[in-house]
């Protein structure tokens, strides 16, 4: 076989076993892969791919995409939605081809989610030399553009001999299902070697499954713990993305029913509750609730459980405030568990160390006046929302009410995507998620570009879900979940390719693309730090100041552009029925088969209409020094609120 040949079908007899709970999971770990074919990999994986697909098209299903990132983007979006069980493999050619996943490979590993990078990289022979995109160094010339990936994953490695195949896979396949150590594995391929013909072992071809580690929690550790709940007066959970990946969101409900300790979640950690729980205070921090943060600021125990403690989890270190605050994190990642300088770290999985804690805290529960004060807040926050949702303006809408509206359409089990701009912090505070598996917003990285392949991953997820629920005979739901993808024109201009994606495979994706001719998360924080919304509206050039701030409005129409792609469009023109119109658009996208294309709803907004304020803060430097008076009265503002930032070490 060829070494292509050989990492294919080894891919294909690769499949990930969990058990949560005593209920059994065995799935394949790589579905498919992903591939855009250049010089460097057409003769290899590209040969390899095509083999197989003439002789059993399941071994291998082939996917085509129309960027390398966005193929990552896809990837990652896929692992999210089956909690990192499984993910795709990207095959990629040499030179710009393999750059481009960069940005994907970082993405992956800040969220520490899963996926595969398979870079062509150029001849391991140098029997050309340089070859087309060859990078050359003088100081390093074994050093090739793939070394670039490095530090972005959390395995690489180098094939140049055929029989560096069994070490690199097996290794970096036991990285891809580390539930602490996942993230991007980038395995690079000389376009030479992948060509190359060997014997490959019929046990490295055998079917291999891998088991998720799902670690206990020490008993001594819990102790701790324990003892620490129950000597704090006003605790609080900050649940993040671990309770999710864990299915430890029933095991949460459980503990907080019985210890009255709400729960504040991060971006990654919305679903862990529903938004009408009793005890839950919603998002946390910089984008977060009133409520979350008002119970944050006097709290005097954090129990964190599966966050990274983010700067916008943390409202950048400020939104702490009591003097004798202690954090206890339950992390399977010891780097998050120990975050804080705590003394309380738990490296465990978040489910089997709730078990043990709910077992450890039988009869205790927090007092009532916590409890009173949790409801306050909480109608408080609600009627800050409701007022949001329903307060109407014309011609243009504020995009809450846009939220409001595509969150009343959607049903409970459908799943809302988005990465980058205002809408992230807009959607953490005020989405009402009824679903565990109904939120999907990239945050780690924040990548503007991420929201429609990122969709359509989720999406190839949920198709995947009902599929498997019709043929396990009927258990579960076989109707498809509904994914529908809320992007701003600027994030949508970065990369709206995938959309070709969908319509080549009628995929039913459904967009919700919000104009504001410009970059309104950005120009709102300009203008908070004093620089008055600088290049970031979308306007033509004034050539005698060269400014892009104040020209005319250009003249781009998305919505033809999509079209043009050949996606369904439905234009929500400015008016009084804007939001009417809008919720009947999306219930009209709902109601289309699936395997019916892409369906983009186009929908204007006014950029100067914010949000309700979480009441924190989100450390970005103002300048010190200016001849703004703009910028001198953010810095005071800046000063003040520096004032209350805190090292928290314990």
């Amino acid at each position: 076989m060829t070494v292509a040949q050989a990492v294919v079908e080894y891919l294909s007899k690769q499949y990930t076993v969990d058990s949560v709970n005593g209920v059994e999971y065995r799935g394949r770990l790589i579905p498919g892969t992903f591939g855009i074919f250049g010089h460097g990999n057409v003769a290899g994986v590209g040969q390899a791919l095509k083999q197989y697909q003439q002789l059993d098209p399941a071994i291998m299903p082939y996917y085509q995409g129309r960027n390398e990132q966005a193929q990552v983007h896809q990837a990652v979006g896929y692992a999210r939605h089956t909690r990192r069980r499984q993910t795709y493999a990207v095959s990629t050619s040499i030179g710009p081809g393999s750059s481009n996943l960069l940005t994907g490979a970082a993405l992956a590993t800040t969220n520490r989610l899963p996926v595969l990078l398979l870079p062509s990289d150029t001849f391991a022979t140098r029997a050309a030399d340089p070859v087309l995109q060859q990078l050359e160094q003088p100081y390093a010339y074994d050093l090739t553009v793939n070394d670039a990936f490095r530090p972005l994953s959390k395995f690489f490695d180098r094939v140049t001999r055929p029989e560096q195949l069994f070490s690199a896979f097996h290794h970096g396949l036991r990285v891809l299902t580390d539930p602490a150590e996942t993230g991007a594995v980038t395995i690079s391929l000389p376009q030479d070697v992948q060509a190359e013909a060997f014997d490959v072992p019929a046990e490295f071809l055998a079917e291999r499954e891998w088991r998720i580690r799902r670690p206990e929690a020490d008993d001594d550790d819990i102790a701790r713990a324990a003892a620490a709940i129950r000597a704090a007066k006003r605790p609080l959970i900050i649940a993040g993305g671990g309770v999710l990946y864990a299915y430890a969101n029933d095991e949460l409900a459980k503990f907080v029913e019985l210890t009255g300790i709400p729960v504040g979640n991060t971006q990654a950690g919305v679903g862990v509750l529903p938004w009408d729980h009793q005890h839950s205070l919603g998002a946390i921090g910089s984008t977060g609730t009133t409520a979350a943060n008002t119970i944050a600021a006097e709290a005097d125990l954090i129990i964190g459980i599966g966050t990274r403690y983010e700067d916008f989890t943390t409202a950048s270190r400020t939104a702490f405030q009591n003097p004798d605050v202690r954090f206890i994190n339950i992390n399977v990642a010891p780097i998050d568990a120990y975050k804080h300088g705590t003394t309380l770290p738990i490296v465990a999985d978040a489910r089997k160390a709730l078990v043990k804690l709910n077992a450890a805290l039988g009869g205790y529960r927090v007092g009532a006046d916590l409890e009173r004060r949790v409801a306050a807040e909480k109608k408080r926050w609600n009627a800050t929302v409701d007022e949001a949702f329903d307060t109407r303006y014309t011609p243009l809408p504020a995009q809450n009410e846009i939220i409001g509206a595509t969150n009343r359409a959607m049903d409970p089990r459908d799943v809302v995507i988005c990465a980058a701009g205002s809408l992230p912090g807009d959607l953490h505070k005020m989405w009402r998620v009824r679903d565990p598996f109904g939120y999907h917003v990239e945050y780690a990285y924040s990548c503007m570009g991420y929201e429609i392949p990122g969709g359509l991953g989720v999406k190839r997820a949920a198709l995947a879900e009902a599929a498997e629920s019709t043929t396990a005979g009927g258990e579960g739901r076989a109707d498809v979940r509904d994914v529908v993808v809320m992007v701003g024109d600027g994030s949508y201009l970065m990369m709206h390719t995938e959309l070709v994606t969908a319509v080549a495979e009628r995929i039913k994706l459904i967009v919700v693309l919000i104009q504001n001719h410009g970059y309104a998360s950005i120009g709102s924080l300009s203008e908070s730090l004093g620089s008055q919304r600088f290049g970031t509206q979308y306007r033509a050039l004034n050539e005698e100041q060269h400014s892009f701030d104040e020209g005319e409005t250009l003249p781009v129409d998305l919505a033809l552009n999509a079209e043009s792609l050949g996606v369904k469009v439905i234009r929500i023109e400015p008016g009084e029925k804007v939001i009417a119109e809008l919720e009947q658009a999306i219930r009209d996208a709902k109601a289309a088969p699936e395997r019916s294309g892409p369906i983009l709803i186009h929908v204007e907004s006014d950029p100067l209409l914010d949000a309700p304020s979480s009441e924190s803060w989100w450390d970005v430097p103002v300048s010190q020094v200016s001849e703004l008076d703009s910028t001198k009265q953010a810095f005071q503002t800046y000063v003040d609120h520096k004032s209350r930032q805190r090292k928290l070490l314990g």
